[in-house]
Parts: structure tokens; sequence; C-alpha cells
């Protein structure tokens, strides 16, 4: 079997779930166009709402491969068969009506009757719970990154002439908290006045969900820190993932209705994204691909910070999805050269 075909292996089932999801876009769209050329269109928005998602990420599916590899296999499978149905249908499509079910003070029934009747108000109800949504995703995957570089039993360096100082800096306890409260109080001074409120207790909230599932963690009696501290226990691994996901899930929902308010169609899209996140984060376990390029981690934890930013400082202005999308992908990709490189200089056949 060619290298090709070995990796190919990984992504049948997402191969499998494209054309079932590509299959029921075109009824939804002739359903709601009643034309052939609204069902093309239809199919053509959910090809860019999965390449959209898994542009987003692919630093995701790599943290995910760094938890994942210290989990037993029985949460493993848990996670590669719950995890899919939780990340397709609770954090797609469940999460958004619950998200606007609260901003509408309607019950998530409703709500979906709202994306089905009326999809421009659904839209705006989204819309206009961005604030709440970026402030919650940003300050959780900002404690993420910054919870990687400040761990001081750190000793691997990418980009050395800032990581090391960070991790030495580590050594004050809850550097990280800190720095990540004082960038919510920064950006919420950008703020209108009415929007400061649920920007800064939603970023609160962020922070103590990470602070809460590290402590789950701790009381189930794993050792070690930052994200191995997580993976040494099952349910806690699991519980992170999750929320991480959703992190992650929060900009690729709001970015999908700039390209359509249809709640189904962006479900479709970011589901085969999600689907393709999965595939890779298995793929990267069972070929040990973190171990074999020592600095590709770092640049998902570097792209997970960069994500963050982004989506705190997009609670201010409008940044574009294909801005958010590109700088984790050159970020991943950097890393992975430089992995490269340093395998040549050891002597290491990557």
């Amino acid at each position: 079997m060619s290298k090709l075909a070995a990796n190919l292996h990984y992504f049948k089932g997402s191969i499998l779930f494209t054309l079932a999801c590509l299959a029921l876009a075109w009824f939804v769209g002739l359903e709601y166009g009643k034309t052939t050329s609204a069902a093309l269109s239809t199919l053509f928005i959910v090809a860019v709402l999965a390449v959209l998602e898994v542009s987003l990420s692919f630093d995701n599916a790599v943290v995910n491969a760094k938890v994942l590899r210290t989990m037993s296999p029985v949460w493993q499978r848990r996670f590669i068969t719950w995890g899919i149905l939780i990340a397709v249908f609770g954090m797609r499509i469940v999460f958004p009506l619950l998200i606007v079910g609260i901003m509408a003070d309607i019950s998530p029934w409703q709500a979906l009757i709202l994306a089905s009747s009326q999809p421009e108000e659904y839209a705006r109800v989204m819309g206009a719970a961005h604030v709440s949504i970026a402030a919650f995703g940003g300050t959780f995957l900002a404690m993420v990154g910054l919870k990687f570089f400040f761990d001081v039993h750190k000793d691997v360096h990418w980009v050395r002439v800032v990581e090391e100082p960070l991790t030495k800096l580590g050594k004050i306890e809850a550097v990280e908290i800190a720095l990540v409260l004082g960038m919510l109080y920064g950006v919420s001074r950008l703020l209108p006045e009415a929007a400061v409120l649920p920007f800064i207790l939603s970023g609160m909230l962020g922070v103590i969900t990470f602070v809460l599932v590290e402590g789950v963690s701790a009381m189930m009696g794993a050792d070690g820190e930052g994200t191995e501290l997580v993976a040494k226990s099952g349910f806690a691994s699991f519980l992170y993932l999750e929320v991480l996901d959703a992190s992650f899930s929060f900009d690729g929902v709001i970015g999908a209705f700039a390209l359509t308010n249809n709640l189904f169609v962006i479900a479709l899209g970011l589901g085969i994204g999600a689907m393709f996140v999965r595939s890779l984060t298995i793929m990267l376990v069972d070929k040990g691909t973190l171990t074999a390029y020592r600095y590709l981690e770092h640049g998902a934890f570097w792209a997970i910070l960069a994500l963050a930013a982004l989506m705190l400082v997009g609670s201010v202005t409008h940044i574009p999805e294909v801005v958010t999308g590109l700088i984790g992908a050159v970020l991943i990709i950097l890393s992975f050269a430089s992995s490269v490189r340093q395998n040549r200089r050891d002597g290491i056949d990557s």
C-alpha cells in the first residue's frame, strides 16, 4: 500500500460523510430555492464552509492529537464516536440554537423554527451574541495557549527568543490568568458601553471554565502540568477536548453567516469540516507525527494564541475569516518546516 493510500484510509469515513452531506445539501437547496441553480449554489456554499472549518481547526487537530495520544484506548474510542456526535450535532446545531434561545428569550425548539422560517432574524440574533461568544472563546483559547508556553517543565522551544522567557515567567503563580484578564479589560475599553459588561462576564466565564476543567482532572488524581495534566484523566480529557472544540467552532459558526443564513446549510458544511478534523487527529496519533516533528505542536499553540487574539479583537472590529484561517495554517506550515530542518540536522529521516 502506497503512503498516499495509507493516509487516505484515515479519511474514508469523512469522505462517505461528505457525500451524504452533499446529497442532503442538494435537497435543502431544492427545498428552499426550488431550482437546480439554487441547489448548485447550496452545494458550493457547503463545500466552502467545510474548507473554512478545516482551515480554522487544523491547529485544533494538532492539540487534540497531543491530548488523545495519552488517553486510554477506551476514552480514545469514546472521543472518536461520542465526540464527533457532540461536535457535529451539539456544537454546530444545538449550541447555536441555545445561544439564540437565550438571546431572544425563546425555547430551543422556537429557535429552530425561527432558523427554518426566518433565517435573517436568526442570523441577526446570532450576530448580536457575537461579542459574548468572542469573549468566551477568546479567553478560553488564550488560557490553553498560555498554559503551554508558561509550563516551567517545557524544555523544547521553537521560537526560543520568546518561548524561553515565557517558560521562566511560568514560575509566577497563575500568571496566565492575570495576563488574560488584563487583555480582557484592555479590549473592553474599546467597546461601546452597552457591550462591556456582557464581554467581561463572558470572558471571565471562559477563564473559569478552563480552571474548572483542569480542576476536574486534578481531583481525579492526574499528575503533571498543562495539557498533559488534563490528558491523564479520561473524562477530564474528553471534557477538555469538547470545550476546546466548542471554542474553535465559535469562529466558524459566526463566520458562516457571511455566506448563508440557513442553519441547516451551515451545519452540513461545518459538520464535514469537523469530521475531517477528527480524521486528521486520528492520523496524527497513529503515525506519531507530533513526536516525529517536534515543533508542530508549538506551531499549533501559537496558532491558538493568534486565534484567541483575533477573536477578542474581532469583538471590536471585523476580522475577515480568510485572515483567521490563514494565520493558523501559516504557523503550522512554518513549524513543520522547522521540524524537518531540525530532523535533518540531527540525522533523522523525516
